[in-house]
């Protein structure tokens, strides 16, 4: 596959572009700053671009069969930062009619977390929150063949491969998961055409 992602120099959205490339595809990063991709590869492409700005998204998805967001907010202030960089990135798919993406967002993002880690969830990110659900929302919404990810809290852990995924709210008693096990499953849902239209609860 020739594989797009947003978000390419991030804790996450580095794993995945190291694992879509040993598993063979070819792989666009899309960057605001290429000299922080430490990463090289003969099938490793690099456009530099910045995701807000509708006319480099549209022209940097051009030739592509998948579309991965791993963009992330840059802090916990109010922000709209994500929905608008998801739609450009939905008017770059529709443009080139591409249907598939990938898409991290976070546990939390329907308020599915229970107890006392749900409620901190939504006091301490709650404007994060707010704005991966617009984003998420605008996917929907655009009818795209999109496998949602709603990892609980992210931690720089080893690749194991072995976690635990829920449609319908987040696995029982999970509180973590690696970055790269995060990669794994978003580089899997789209090898494997899993999770079509859903939105996965991720957690060990």
């Amino acid at each position: 596959m020739n594989i797009i992602v947003f978000g390419a120099t991030g804790k996450t959205g580095t794993p995945f572009v190291k694992q879509a490339l040993d598993h063979g595809h070819r792989v666009t990063a899309f960057v605001r700053s290429p000299e922080k991709l430490v990463l090289k590869h003969e099938n490793l492409q690099v456009f530099r671009g910045d995701a807000l700005k509708e006319d480099h998204v549209v022209k940097a998805i051009e030739g592509h069969d998948v579309v991965v967001s791993c963009l992330g907010s840059e802090g916990l202030k109010p922000s709209r930062v994500l929905e608008y960089m998801a739609e450009n990135i939905v008017t770059g798919m529709q443009k080139h009619g591409l249907s598939r993406i990938a898409y991290v967002a976070s546990a939390g993002l329907y308020n599915e977390i229970p107890g006392f880690l749900g409620w901190m969830s939504q006091r301490i990110l709650k404007n994060v929150l707010e704005d991966h659900r617009r984003a998420v929302n605008t996917i929907i919404a655009a009818n795209l063949d999109y496998t949602i990810a709603r990892p609980l809290r992210l931690e720089d852990g080893l690749l194991t491969e072995e976690y635990r995924m829920t449609p319908a709210g987040v696995p029982d008693s999970g509180s973590r998961i690696s970055r790269n096990d995060v990669a794994h499953f978003l580089l899997r849902s789209i090898e494997e055409d899993e999770w079509i239209k859903e939105t996965v609860g991720l957690a060990y």
